[in-house]
């Protein structure tokens, strides 16, 4: 035999499950021959004596199989209204409201029922002494036990707490009594797994604990060998609903320096606990967090904390997963912390390896407030911003954030006026580009403290120079919360569930788990953490990595992704927004190379974002720069059908080719001119930014691309060339101190960065360019002054014509021009206007005279940096025997001559044509004892050194 008895909310089966007990039995399944205990709770059925603070009196008869209904009771023992002491029963001692009474010898005595008369149930009503209070059974019934024969087929009840009403809450216990009406085999299974067993017993007991909000289906089953009896419960574990206060965002909140208010979204789950370093990393019903009325959002505040000791902690998400705070703005990683010297970050927080594992949130507790010292910066206006991109990881050995403070003297004087960072957000491991994210409000510790990020940008500020971060809002990777708490571990992927992750990318550049940008979730979570940035740590701006990647429109083709995609404009209209409604002074630069029309449409929106210019424009550089045909025009925005100067031009940037590898490895050449030479190189990039930097519109260079790296972007640590692009690359200072040949590079680009900051011709937009030939060239205008400026890209000598360069321009080049390099004038008119341009020469011409560039390195006779042959002298003081060393950055002329205090030539030790390369000379002079002067002339450039003859 099987029976299944099954419950929902409050759907009884009476005799079989025991739910609201107003009479419970001793044994629980009586026969008529046994002695009988009742218990009544008069909490139960109509309550009509609960609390009456009276003595309560048993009205009871029993019901037979001569009954002819519920009411036709038989054998009444008691009389209603008399206050008879042997129907009085005892009150439970340390139970109010539960009184017992006691049927003895049996019932078959005690009612007098004959043997010819069997007894069905106990009929019961409950009343004080004098019966103007009654307790009944639930709707004013009688109440009834059943009696059950001696030889009756198994029979159990399921008993369950008068409280119990269908939900269980989460973190609470509730007590599980199965019974059975003769020994049997019993067995208690939840949503079929086997919980709780009994050998030849008649009860079972099991305390049930949920963790985890969910349906649960009880079975209890009774097997004596010959019947088998199943009683099903269906129950629900849940949290009841609280909604957090109002006005409160998610993640972590500090009220004080002992309590935190922390807030989860998690949609889809069930149960969320918070355990950490303040409760031992245990699960605790006292550290769950509470559930709003949406299902979705989950919190708790913490108090009592020590704020002697940091807060550690995680969630336990449905019993299983432990993630930090999708919104930690510091985080503890068990792997990688260990590698972070205290130099670069003092006192992270041992990880409790013992006690958890994954990342775990950290925060500090009376932590001082930063105090700004810069107040009232003004950023730069778009159009002048003059970038420099770094990676903190190879531009500085020690990778902090101080000594980039100690850096920007460089950088200040370089000319530029905004540092943009690589990612500086929580990435996974520490040797990274940080374009492989997992908790993008979180700074990353491998370059240093919240409070040293905050002195970086402080300092930045009070020199005028705006700080921009590299921002990834295109995908997060597997170790971030918003990727684990969704999660298909067999695919190793997002579950289809994530409210914030796509399954699969929707577009096919993507790396990492893409963003949903049209689910709130995804909005809410960039929103928040865009503003923590400009708000918290006060930097001026977001360039949005592979921002083309914001779409839902799915395409595996790279050329239909780039199309223009409505759906992908208003998710950006919609974080700039975000951005601009809390600085709106703030840059927006987006890397999204879309068809013109969408990005056009972006660029006048609101304040306008800036777009990165793309690897087009970079290679036509790299091309030119190595002596072989290439057009410029790009490098004018409106040669892109651009309104405006919204393109953020670049040579280099991170991920583009070094222009100096390409012209050592790959440069062109003509007989003793070969562009491979490294000085010869170095001047080919002086020519490049020649024809960049005074261009109108943001520029940017990427790190040491000032002093001519030359070490392939894809650079392995063992020194070849491959599969290696995000390893780190050497960190070469010593180019400035020991290179004159770099540090005249350096010289030009920060030349040209002052003339960019001190004239507005450089903004203009009046104006002309020819940049597809071999000799290129560029006319700048406005009311002040006009600047012409022509090049030979090419790697023989050659007439350059700036009448012919200037033909059909906006302004007539006839009349008096200055060389900004050399301080020589020239006059230019239609009979007159040629000069002669060895290869790889420039010159940058104004119509009016300039002060030197700034730095010093121009001689009073207005010839080029005094440096620039990096000229030694050995053995130096000498007795008339010398030795020189000296480098040509390109071929043509040279003379070497000694001079005399008075600056009367004395010697001429070499006079002719070298090829760029480096040189040593000997001579053995008999000049009587002295100072001299070596001087090395070439073409426009001078060199002098003393040299001391004793």
């Amino acid at each position: 035999m099987s029976r299944i008895l099954t419950f929902f909310g409050l759907l009884l089966f009476p005799g079989s499950l025991i739910l609201a007990q107003v009479v419970t039995s001793d044994p629980p399944f009586p026969t008529a021959g046994d002695q009988v205990t009742i218990t009544f709770d008069a909490t139960q059925g109509t309550g009509g004596l609960a609390n009456c603070g009276c003595d309560v009196y048993l009205h009871t008869g029993v019901i037979t199989n001569n009954s002819t209904s519920p009411s036709d009771w038989k054998y009444v023992q008691t009389t209603w209204g008399e206050a008879d002491p042997d129907w009085r029963m005892t009150p439970v001692s340390g139970e109010p409201n539960k009184y017992t009474y006691t049927y003895s010898p049996s019932l078959t005595q005690y009612y007098g029922v004959p043997a010819s008369e069997t007894i069905e149930q106990i009929s019961l009503v409950f009343r004080n002494a004098d019966g103007t209070l009654e307790g009944k059974g639930n709707g004013n019934t009688d109440i009834f036990v059943e009696v059950f024969p001696d030889d009756a087929e198994l029979t159990t009840n399921v008993l369950l707490p008068t409280t119990f009403d269908g939900t269980l809450p989460l973190g609470q216990i509730l007590p599980f009594v199965g019974q059975s009406s003769r020994a049997a085999s019993l067995t208690l299974t939840d949503n079929g797994q086997v919980i709780a067993t009994a050998v030849e017993s008649t009860e079972l007991q099991k305390d049930l604990l949920y963790l985890e909000s969910g349906p649960h289906q009880l079975i209890f089953t009774a097997d004596d060998g010959s019947t088998v009896i199943r009683d099903t419960v269906e129950l629900t574990a849940a949290l009841p609903a609280e909604n957090p206060p109002a006005e409160r965002d998610n993640g972590i909140t500090v009220l004080s320096d002992n309590s935190v208010y922390l807030q989860l979204y998690a949609p889809g789950k069930t149960a969320v606990f918070v355990i950490g370093n303040f409760n031992d990393w245990n699960l605790s019903a006292d550290y769950q967090m509470k559930r709003a009325a949406d299902n979705a959002t989950y919190w708790i505040e913490l108090t009592g904390l020590d704020p002697a000791e940091d807060l550690i902690f995680q969630y336990a998400v449905n019993g299983a997963i432990r993630v930090a705070d999708p919104l930690s703005t510091l985080v503890l990683d068990p792997r990688e912390d260990r590698f972070i010297s205290d130099a670069t970050f003092p006192g992270i927080p041992d990880y409790p390896l013992d006690k958890t594992e994954g990342i775990a949130s950290w925060v500090r507790l009376g932590e001082p407030e930063y105090e700004w010292q810069t107040t009232d910066f003004t950023p730069p206006a778009p159009e002048r911003l003059t970038v420099y991109e770094l990676l903190i990881r190879d531009f500085l050995a020690a990778h902090d954030y101080q000594t980039l403070i100690d850096t920007l003297d460089y950088l200040d004087r370089l000319g530029i006026n905004a540092i943009e960072l690589m990612p500086v957000q929580e990435f996974e491991g520490n040797i990274s580009w940080g374009y492989n994210p997992s908790y993008h409000m979180a700074l990353d510790k491998y370059y240093g403290s919240p409070e040293d990020f905050k002195a970086f940008v402080d300092e930045c500020h009070a020199r005028g120079i705006a700080v921009i971060i590299d921002v990834v809002y295109n995908h997060a990777f597997s170790q971030s919360a918003l990727a684990q708490m969704w999660w298909n571990p067999e695919e190793f992927r997002p579950a289809a569930n994530n409210p914030y992750l796509n399954t699969i990318a929707r577009h096919p550049f993507n790396v990492g788990y893409d963003f949903n940008h049209e689910s709130q979730a995804t909005v809410d979570y960039v929103d928040q953490v865009m503003r923590y940035w400009l708000e918290e740590y006060r930097v001026d701006g977001f360039r949005f990595d592979l921002s083309k990647g914001f779409t839902q429109t799915f395409n595996t083709d790279a050329g239909a992704w780039s199309q223009y995609d409505a759906g992908r404009i208003e998710i950006l209209k919609h974080y700039m927004d975000v951005v601009w409604a809390t600085n709106d002074a703030a840059y927006v630069i987006l890397e999204h190379f879309a068809a013109l029309n969408e990005e056009k449409e972006l660029a006048d929106y609101g304040n306008g974002p800036m777009f990165w210019s793309g690897a087009g424009l970079h290679n036509q550089y790299l091309e030119a720069a190595m002596g072989y045909p290439a057009n410029l025009s790009d490098v004018f925005y409106t040669d892109r059908g651009y309104d405006g100067p919204d393109l953020v031009n670049y040579i280099e940037s991170h991920d583009e080719e070094r222009l100096m590898y390409k012209t050592k490895q790959f440069g062109n050449g003509s007989g003793d001119y070969n562009v491979r030479n490294i000085p010869t190189g170095l001047t080919r990039s002086e020519l490049a930014h020649v024809f960049f930097t005074p261009v109108p519109g943001p520029k940017m260079y990427w790190q040491f691309e000032e002093l001519g790296y030359d070490y392939s972007i894809n650079a392995c640590p063992d020194g070849t060339v491959g599969g290696c692009r995000l390893d780190p690359k050497p960190i070469r200072w010593d180019y400035f101190t020991n290179s004159t040949f770099r540090q005249r590079l350096y010289n030009v680009i920060r030349a040209l960065n002052e003339l960019r900051a001190e004239y507005d011709v450089f903004h203009t937009d009046e104006f002309a360019f020819d940049l597809d030939d071999q000799v290129k060239g560029i006319l700048l205008g406005d009311e002040f002054m006009n600047v012409a400026i022509a090049g030979n890209f090419g790697v023989t000598e050659t007439e350059v014509s700036l009448t012919d360069v200037g033909s059909g321009y906006p302004f007539s080049v006839n009349g008096s021009w200055w060389n900004y390099f050399t301080g020589e004038m020239i006059t230019i008119d239609d009979t007159n206007s040629t000069f002669t341009l060895g290869p790889g020469e420039y010159r940058l011409y104004t119509s009016r005279p300039l002060a030197e560039p700034p730095g010093g390195f121009l001689t009073s006779t207005r010839e080029v940096l005094t440096q620039s042959f990096g000229l030694e002298i050995m053995p130096n003081p000498s007795a008339g025997q010398l030795r020189l060393s000296y480098g040509l950055p390109h071929a043509g002329p040279v003379t070497i001559d000694v001079l005399d205090v008075t600056g009367r030539r004395v010697a001429t030790l070499f006079k002719g044509r070298l090829a760029a390369d480096t040189y040593q000379l000997e001579a053995d002079t008999d000049l009587p004892a002295g100072v001299y002067v070596v001087r090395i002339r070439g073409g426009n450039a001078v060199q002098t050194a003393k040299w001391v003859v004793n």
